[in-house]
């Protein structure tokens, strides 16, 4: 109990506490007491270190509510899904047959117009139709389809290995060493060469062509990796998190992996796109996929180009991977955006 004194001058009341007496009680208090009574042991956790008092936070909620506070993004997504639509489910619901027309004379290299006027108004002439009678329409989506195919698998192989190899890359000064030599030999080789060789070498088919984009091409991205994982692993909250105990995989996890969240789709809006350029042009020089992909029917209208009235055949694919690859990087460069932690303050 404190020693107090209460006194009252002129009206006012004053209270005084004597601290040194107060002081000595519990000193006195303190001396008669066990370890036991004065100590108790608190288990390390490491959950429990790294709980701060702070507000709710979800990573991906605070993504999506930065992502669609643009409202562009929500138009552009909406391209995107048609875009998905059309280059998937309209190819499993419409059947094609190239040379269904071949032997009608009448119904090669048609104008829009003239293409609705022999074979009716509907949809699969809205772009004329091509060398043999096709629908360019029909054409272009199911070359989509393999397109936009060989793109995604070739980013998730590339992005899967280059992630994976580029983390262990930052962490590991052994592999690093090792990694590096790899990298300048491997590094300097042309890419459109080893590509183009593979392509002779096993035919041009669509896993070649797989092979060949990604038989290489996720070292670069490894290497990306690696300098931003560097970047990060020495910072000073991930030292703090050492110093507690916290291990190295959660610490990948938990404060390493949200940061580079951003990066992963930042390369992947950059990736998906190139790939689909890559076929186009390896197609439109003669040493892409033998499948009807976009490439290979701007490569089979080439000579459409510069013939009068037939510009449909070549342009039509031209515009629609152009389209494609516009609104992918496009969406990927702001959803990269939105995956930054620093923009959900």
């Amino acid at each position: 109990m404190a020693n107090v004194t209460i006194s009252i001058h002129g009206g006012n009341l004053d209270v005084h506490v004597d601290e040194e007496k107060e002081a000595e009680l519990l000193r006195k208090k303190l001396e008669g007491m066990s370890d036991e009574e004065l100590f108790s042991r608190v288990d390390h956790s490491e959950l429990e270190s790294e709980k701060i008092t702070a507000p709710r936070y979800s990573y991906w909620q605070s993504v999506f509510r930065v992502f669609f506070k643009k409202k562009i993004n929500i138009v552009i997504l909406a391209i995107l899904a048609v875009i998905i639509l059309f280059t998937y489910l309209y190819p499993a619901l419409v059947e094609y047959d190239k040379f269904g027309n071949l032997l009608n004379a009448t119904a090669k290299h048609l104008t829009p117009k003239a293409a609705m006027e022999q074979f009716g108004k509907n949809i699969h002439w809205i772009l004329g139709a091509g060398a043999a009678g096709q629908s360019t329409f029909d054409a272009v989506w199911y070359g989509s389809r393999i397109s936009v195919s060989l793109a995604f698998v070739c980013a998730a192989i590339n992005l899967g290995v280059g992630v994976i190899i580029g983390s262990i890359w930052g962490f590991s000064k052994r592999v690093d060493t090792f990694m590096i030599a790899v990298y300048n030999i491997i590094g300097n080789l042309p890419y459109l060469l080893v590509i183009a060789v593979l392509m002779m070498l096993f035919g041009a088919t669509f896993w070649t062509m797989v092979l060949a984009l990604t038989i290489t091409g996720w070292l670069s991205i490894a290497y990306f990796i690696r300098t931003q994982v560097i970047i990060i692993r020495d910072r000073e909250y991930n030292l703090a998190s050492r110093c507690l105990g916290t291990s190295t995989f959660r610490i990948a996890m938990k404060n390493i992996l949200p940061f580079m969240t951003s990066v992963i789709v930042t390369l992947a809006a950059t990736e998906i796109p190139s790939y689909i350029s890559y076929e186009v042009f390896l197609s439109y020089v003669g040493m892409g996929l033998s499948d009807m992909s976009l490439g290979r029917l701007i490569y089979e209208a080439e000579s459409a180009m510069v013939t009068p009235g037939w510009g449909f055949e070549f342009w039509s694919p031209v515009a629609v991977a152009s389209i494609i690859t516009i609104v992918l990087y496009v969406v990927g460069q702001n959803l990269g955006d939105a995956s930054d932690p620093r923009t959900h303050m």
